[in-house]
């Protein structure tokens, strides 16, 4: 059994139930600081998508206004000095005179380049080829990405040196306008303007919104945590109301209790129940309801006590087997009833240390549960092991089993996979809500691990070293 069971036990994952108000907390504050986030990361969307293209479209205004104005003023100097061609300015720098632009060119009708100038000389046949490759009509903007190579230059003469121009790569946009004289069509101009800057600008204002961003999400998860803390104020008020609420009124329904408990036992000793067979039907019936709620008052009275994060343990060194074993007898009239074979495996001496009461508690309520939910002729078994400094509990049964969708649930008050079952077996959904608590309260975890129809088993782990 150690040796098979133990391996599968330790892969299991632990489905306990967390502390309500910090998992409450929680989804709250993600709730927050993910609107905020959201909220944030449109703002930052709509803030780069409005300056990236209000910036080109403001450079291509520029440009278009540009080579508009340069188109007409070289109409205008070929009408004015009656030319057929611009040999006089050929030499002028009558054109390249815009911000940031690269090169202009004059193209005749032929696809001969007339006139021009460049900012970069390497860019020149780069250019052309890209002219000459795509058609671009007056009013249209070509948008390209030019990479030139780093070379030498200099005029070679005596004591000047050679100079290393750099490897570089230009973003550049390109306008065109053709040129007419008295209608007759003469050439077409382009223009060439850098917006490498534009880019550049907008690499670091990306960089400049992610910073801003992780700074706000960080200032949105403060103010989040602090908005989820004051709306949890007045729900931890009212839980605590109602927490006292259920101490005060488990405690004080203990006492009549016991006293209906006592007076059921005087009045039965007084009738023959015999010959009052109806009577005695009735005293047994109100017995077992009176036992019913006083163990339901004593649930919920060890549930407040433990939510009031004050942890009530003793903690003591005893020998585990003996409590095992009584916690047998003590089931197996209940076991009997239904033809269920209880096995117990376990050392001959298992010192452990801990609260004997809650830890004796702890397996009466394993127990009991594995056998509500085993059918007849069914087997459960109890295993005490010490491995690693730990005492591990297994409770196995061979019962109806527990959906992988209800074993996250299954520890939670008032939980019941089948309640109408339940209802029949006299279950009030608080034993595993205790058994979770019991385990805690000895810094131990407790795993759950059933298929449908096959079973379900209990693995406790508790450190000894308490």
């Amino acid at each position: 059994m150690k040796t098979n069971l133990l391996p599968f036990f330790r892969s299991l994952t632990n489905f306990g139930e967390k502390d309500v108000f910090k998992s409450t907390q929680g989804r709250l504050t993600r709730i927050y600081s993910g609107l905020q986030i959201l909220f944030l990361i449109l703002f930052i969307m709509i803030v780069y998508t409005v300056l990236y293209f209000s910036i080109l479209r403001n450079q291509e205004t520029e440009l278009e206004a540009l080579v508009s104005q340069e188109a007409g003023f070289l109409e205008e100097y070929l009408s004015t000095d009656e030319k057929n061609d611009f040999r006089g300015i050929q030499n002028q720098e009558v054109v390249f005179a815009g911000v940031n632009q690269l090169f202009y060119y004059v193209v005749n009708s032929n696809g001969e380049l007339i006139m021009g100038n460049e900012a970069d000389q390497r860019m020149r046949s780069a250019v052309l080829e890209i002219l000459s490759r795509r058609h671009l009509n007056d009013g249209e903007i070509l948008k390209e990405t030019l990479h030139l190579e780093g070379s030498e230059r200099g005029k070679g003469k005596p004591g000047e040196f050679f100079q290393r121009e750099p490897e570089r790569e230009i973003r550049l946009i390109i306008a065109s306008q053709s040129i007419y004289d008295h209608g007759r069509y003469v050439g077409k101009l382009f223009i060439g303007k850098d917006i490498t800057f534009a880019y550049q600008l907008f690499h670091w204002l990306l960089i400049i919104l992610l910073v801003i961003g992780i700074v706000f999400v960080g200032v949105a998860l403060l103010i989040s945590t602090a908005m989820s803390k004051k709306a949890m104020i007045p729900i931890s008020r009212a839980f605590t109301r109602q927490r006292e609420f259920v101490a005060d009124a488990s405690h004080e329904l203990r006492t009549p209790l016991s006293v209906l408990l006592s007076s059921l036992d005087a009045i039965e000793m007084t009738l023959d129940t015999k010959k009052e067979e109806f009577a005695g039907k009735l005293l047994f019936n109100m017995r077992q309801e009176v036992k019913r709620m006083t163990g339901l008052v004593g649930d919920l009275l060890t549930l407040a006590r433990s939510d009031s994060n004050i942890i009530e343990r003793r903690t003591e060194t005893f020998d585990f087997r003996p409590h095992a074993e009584k916690a047998i007898e003590s089931v197996r009239p209940m076991a009997d009833s239904k033809q269920i074979r209880l096995h117990l495996e376990a050392l001959d001496s298992l010192i452990v240390i801990g609260d004997s009461q809650r830890l004796s508690q702890l397996l009466y309520i394993l127990l009991d549960n594995a056998i509500k939910y085993t059918p007849n002729d069914g087997e459960v078994w109890l295993l005490l092991l010490r491995e690693d400094n730990e005492l591990c509990i297994m409770v196995r049964d061979t019962g109806i089993g527990i959906k992988k969708e209800d074993q996250i649930h299954i520890f939670e008050r008032f939980y019941r996979v089948d309640k109408s079952r339940s209802r029949q077996m006299g279950g009030h959904g608080l034993g595993l809500s205790i058994a979770k608590w019991i385990v805690e309260t000895h810094n131990g975890t407790i795993y759950i691990a059933s298929e449908v129809g096959k079973g379900t088993v209990f693995t406790i782990r508790i450190p000894l070293n308490q």
